[in-house]
């Protein structure tokens, strides 16, 4: 829980303890918050074990850490049934980015373009060539409508 304070900080902790409080009450509020410390992990202690017994027998092995999302994710990766190792190791992210932010400057990448198209067919998706220039949109005359984009609005 104090795992980032360090020894000067307990010391000036200390210090401004026995300023505030004094020397002759320091012991009562010691006394005092460690009591209220204690009752509030009773509280929770006896709040997770109703929850445990409500939820029944197919939850016997729940653990609140669980609720954690880092953890969950973690316990979830971990867990491969549903073949997520294998989507995972299918797709380098870093190699993916270094390819778009190439595009995006213009430069050609240090692959080849055989290589890229092996990746776009492993990926299982249709690469987009972002160095190829867009067609010439149409004129249009002064009595027509331009077309509709929904992807515009």
């Amino acid at each position: 829980m104090f795992n980032d304070i360090g020894a000067l900080e307990i010391v000036t902790l200390v210090v401004l303890a026995v300023l505030i409080f004094g020397p002759d009450k320091l012991p009562k509020v010691i006394q005092d918050i460690s009591r209220t410390i204690r009752k509030i992990r009773e509280f929770s202690d006896s709040a997770k074990a109703d929850i445990r017994d409500e939820l029944g027998p197919e939850f016997k092995d729940f653990e609140f850490d669980d609720l954690n999302p880092k953890k969950f994710i973690r316990k979830q990766l971990d867990n491969d049934e549903l073949g997520l190792k294998e989507i995972r190791n299918g797709f380098d992210l870093k190699k993916e980015m270094n390819e778009v932010a190439d595009a995006v400057h213009g430069r050609d990448s240090d692959s080849s373009d055989a290589a890229k198209e092996a990746s776009a067919a492993s990926s299982g998706g249709a690469r987009v060539d972002m160095q190829k220039k867009p067609a010439e949109p149409q004129k249009l005359d002064s009595g027509d409508r331009p077309p509709f984009d929904a992807d515009a609005t």
